[in-house]
C-alpha cells in the first residue's frame, strides 16, 4: 500500500480511497518559477505523479466503456488502470477560487497556457515564457491534466494512459494516411503514435486514390509488405499527396474508453472527494470544475457528453461546464473496439475515417433520411447532469469540421437553437489555432490566416467561471443564421473575385455512417448538408464574434487554404489552415490588378484614423463582454504592425 498525499492541504492519508480513484502517486511537488507571486493569489505549485483506478464493470455509469465486460478484473471484480497526472495549483488553497480547469490533452500535449496565457507551447512549463503573463493563474484557478491515450508516443512530458487489453480478441483495423514527401515506408499510425500490431498479413489490402470520391485502386499484393508489425512499405515509395489506405488483421485491443472514465473519476474526487476519505469533511473541496478541450479534445468532450460519461459511478455531475473548442460538428474514435483516438477527419479524408457523425447538435432533432432522432445531450438529460456549455469554432471548421450543423438541420433547410445553458460562439475570420503575423505560407497556396482570437478566449473563460458561480450568464450566442442569409450552401457564397484566388471545390463533408464505430470496412450513406458562412463584399464573414481587424479591415480572412504543389493535391484544401488576402494600398493599384474590394487609402485617412476605429471596435466588445479592457491596447498594437505591414511597398 502506498502512501496518497491529498492534494491542495498536503495532509497525509494511508488508506486507498474506495471509490474509482483509488490511489495517486506524486513523484514530483515544486514551487513554479521560484515561488513567484501571480496577483492575489500567490504562488502556484507543480504535481506531477500518477493517478490509480479501479471500477466496477456492472455498475451502470461504467457500462457504456467499450468491452469492459471483457476486461481481466482483480480479486474484487473490478478492473484497474492508471494515468499520469500534472496538476498546477495555489500554493495557499484559501486563495485558489474553487474552480479546477482541467483540460482534455492533445495527444497528450497541453495547451491551456499557451490558449490562455499567451505563454510559449512547452509540455513541461518551467521559463517564465512558458507561462506567459499569467492570467489563468491571477484569477485562481486550479489547472489539471490527465492522460487519457494509451497510444501517445513514448516521448518525455506527454501524459499517457496505461490501460489493460483484452487478450485473444482479433478485428479489422484501417489506417490511412496522405503524405507530404516521397516515403518508402509508414507507421501504421496516426501522427507517429503507437500503432496496432499487424497478426497476420494474409488478407490484408492497401489501395491509393487521387481524391476522397474516386474508387480506390488496390495495390498488387507483391509490391507491399510489412517490413515489421507496425509498419507497411510500397515498392518505389508512397507518393505526395495521395490517399492511401491499409487494411488488416490485428488483436488484443486496448480498453479505450477508459480514457473518458479516467477522466471522469479524476473530476468526480477532486470534486466530492472518496467515501473512506478520514479528511473528506474538512478539506476545503474544489466547488466546480470546467472540462476544456481543443480540436481533438473538444471532440472528446462532445464524445464525453453523447456516451454519458458526466455522470459518475454516484450519478453525479461531473463536469459543471464543458468547453469544446475548434471541435466543430465532431467526435471520434474514443470509445470502440480497436479505436484509434488520433484519427481525424481531414477535409478530403473524412469519408475514410468518419469523425463528424450524427447527432450534431444538443437537442433532439431528425435525420430526414434515416428518420433518427437523437440529441448529443439525450444521455446528459436523461442523467440529470447537462452542464453548461460552450462551443467555439472558427471559419475553418465550417470549412473543414461540417460547424453548421451544430446550430441548423441535417438538410440546411433551417436553424436549430442552441439547447438550454449553451452558447455557440463563432469566431470570425480564423483558421483552426491562433494565427501569427507576419503570416507565414505553410506549405500552402497562400499566405496563412494571421488572426489571433486568444482575447476572445479570455474574456470567456471568465464569464463562464462567473456562469458556473451564479453571476451574469454570459452573452448571447453569436453564430451565422439561415433566416437571415448568413448561412449559405457553396455554389451561393459571394466570395469577391480577385485574381488568382479560387473557393475550394470539396469542403469536408460529414456522411452518414450506416455501420457504428468499430465496424471495419464502414458502411457510408449520403452526406448531410454543407453550409458555409456568408460574406460581405471584402469576402470577410458577416456573423460571429468579429475582432476589429474584421471589423475594421486590412485584408480579407478565410477558413480554407490550398496544399502547396510540393506537397501534391494541390487543389485539395489545406489541413486547418486559412488565407490572408491583403488589400490594395490605393485605388490606382487595386484598379490595375482587378481587385473589387476598396483600397486602404480609400476606407481611411491614415494610420491614426484606422487605430482610431479600431480602439472603437475593441471597446464595443468590451461592452459586449466579449473582450477583456487590459486587452485592448495589445490588440491596438497588434493591428499596428498589421497597417505598417499592408502599407508598406510590394
Amino acid at each position: 500500500m502506498f502512501v496518497l498525499r491529498l492534494l491542495f492541504i498536503g495532509a497525509l492519508c494511508s488508506t486507498l480511497l474506495d471509490a474509482a480513484l483509488t490511489g495517486i502517486r506524486i513523484d514530483r511537488r515544486e514551487a513554479v518559477l521560484g515561488g513567484k507571486p501571480f496577483g492575489k493569489t500567490g504562488a502556484y505549485e507543480l504535481i506531477v505523479g500518477k493517478a490509480w483506478f479501479a471500477v466496477d464493470p456492472s455498475n451502470p455509469s461504467n457500462r457504456i466503456i467499450a468491452d469492459i465486460a471483457l476486461a481481466p478484473r482483480n480479486a474484487k471484480g473490478l478492473v484497474e488502470f492508471s494515468a499520469d497526472l500534472y496538476i498546477l495549483a495555489p500554493r495557499d488553497p484559501k486563495a485558489a477560487n474553487g474552480t479546477v480547469l482541467f483540460e482534455v490533452c492533445n495527444r497528450g500535449n497541453k495547451l491551456l497556457l499557451p490558449t490562455f496565457n499567451h505563454a510559449r507551447s512547452s509540455r513541461e512549463p518551467a521559463s517564465a515564457a512558458e507561462f506567459g503573463d499569467g492570467f489563468l493563474m491571477e484569477q485562481g484557478f486550479t489547472l489539471a491534466w490527465l492522460g487519457w491515450q494509451f497510444d501517445v508516443p513514448e516521448e518525455p512530458q506527454r501524459l499517457r494512459l496505461s490501460t489493460p487489453v483484452v487478450k485473444g480478441i482479433t478485428g479489422t483495423v484501417r489506417s490511412n494516411f496522405v503524405l507530404p514527401r516521397r516515403q518508402d515506408s509508414v507507421l501504421l499510425s496516426d501522427r507517429d503514435h503507437i500503432a496496432y500490431q499487424v497478426a497476420s498479413p494474409k488478407g490484408a489490402t492497401l489501395s491509393v486514390r487521387s481524391r476522397a470520391d474516386e474508387k480506390p485502386v488496390f495495390i498488387p499484393r507483391e509490391k507491399w509488405r510489412f517490413p515489421d508489425p507496425t509498419h507497411v512499405a510500397l515498392d518505389g515509395g508512397f507518393e505526395p499527396g495521395k490517399i492511401y489506405e491499409v487494411v488488416y488483421r490485428s488483436q488484443d485491443p486496448a480498453l479505450v474508453g477508459l480514457g473518458p472514465a479516467a477522466v471522469r473519476d479524476l473530476i468526480s474526487f477532486l470534486k466530492y472527494g472518496g467515501a473512506s476519505d478520514a479528511l473528506a469533511d474538512k478539506r476545503p473541496h474544489l466547488k466546480r470544475a470546467i472540462g476544456f478541450g481543443t480540436s481533438q479534445s473538444g471532440r472528446f468532450l462532445r464524445a464525453f457528453l453523447h456516451y454519458g460519461f458526466n455522470a459518475d459511478e454516484n450519478r453525479r455531475k461531473v463536469f459543471d461546464g464543458v468547453w469544446a473548442n475548434v471541435a466543430g460538428g465532431g467526435r471520434g474514435s474514443f470509445n470502440h473496439r480497436f479505436a484509434q483516438a488520433s484519427r481525424d477527419g481531414h477535409p478530403f479524408m473524412n469519408f475514410f475515417f468518419p469523425t463528424d457523425v450524427y447527432p450534431f447538435s444538443g437537442t433532439a432533432v431528425e435525420d430526414p433520411l434515416t428518420h433518427q432522432r437523437e440529441g448529443l445531450l439525450d444521455a446528459a438529460v436523461k442523467a440529470g447532469v447537462v452542464p453548461k456549455i460552450f462551443y467555439t469554432n472558427g471559419s475553418y471548421e465550417y470549412w473543414g469540421r461540417v460547424a453548421a450543423l451544430i446550430h441548423s438541420s441535417a438538410d440546411g433547410a433551417r436553424d436549430i437553437p442552441p439547447a438550454p445553458n449553451t452558447r455557440i460562439y463563432f469566431l470570425t475570420g480564423t483558421q483552426h489555432g491562433p494565427g501569427s503575423f507576419p503570416p507565414p505560407r505553410n506549405s500552402t497556396r497562400y499566405p496563412a490566416n494571421p488572426n489571433d482570437f486568444r482575447p476572445v478566449m479570455r474574456a470567456l473563460m471568465l464569464t463562464m467561471d462567473g456562469w458556473l458561480r451564479g453571476a451574469v450568464p454570459p452573452p448571447a450566442s453569436r453564430f451565422p443564421l439561415i433566416a437571415k442569409g448568413e448561412l449559405a450552401p457553396l455554389d451561393k457564397v459571394r466570395f469577391p473575385a480577385l485574381a488568382q484566388v479560387t473557393l475550394p471545390e470539396s469542403p469536408l463533408r460529414a456522411y452518414r455512417r450506416l455501420t457504428p464505430f468499430g465496424v471495419e470496412p464502414p458502411r457510408i450513406g449520403q452526406p448531410f448538408a454543407l453550409m458555409l458562412p456568408q460574406v460581405d463584399a471584402d469576402g470577410n464573414e458577416l456573423a460571429g464574434v468579429r475582432m476589429p481587424e474584421i471589423a475594421v479591415p486590412l485584408a480579407t480572412y478565410t477558413g480554407w487554404n490550398f496544399r502547396d504543389a510540393a506537397i501534391g493535391a494541390p487543389e485539395e484544401m489545406a489541413d486547418m489552415i486559412g488565407s490572408w488576402f491583403p488589400l490594395e494600398r490605393t485605388k490606382t493599384e487595386r484598379e490595375r490588378i482587378g481587385d473589387p474590394r476598396p483600397s486602404v487609402a480609400e476606407r481611411y485617412k491614415d494610420k491614426n484614423d484606422y487605430l482610431a476605429r479600431v480602439r472603437a471596435e475593441a471597446n464595443r466588445l468590451v461592452g459586449d463582454r466579449l473582450l477583456l479592457a487590459s486587452d485592448v491596447d495589445g490588440i491596438v498594437e497588434h493591428c499596428g504592425r498589421i497597417w505598417d505591414y499592408v502599407t508598406a511597398a510590394r
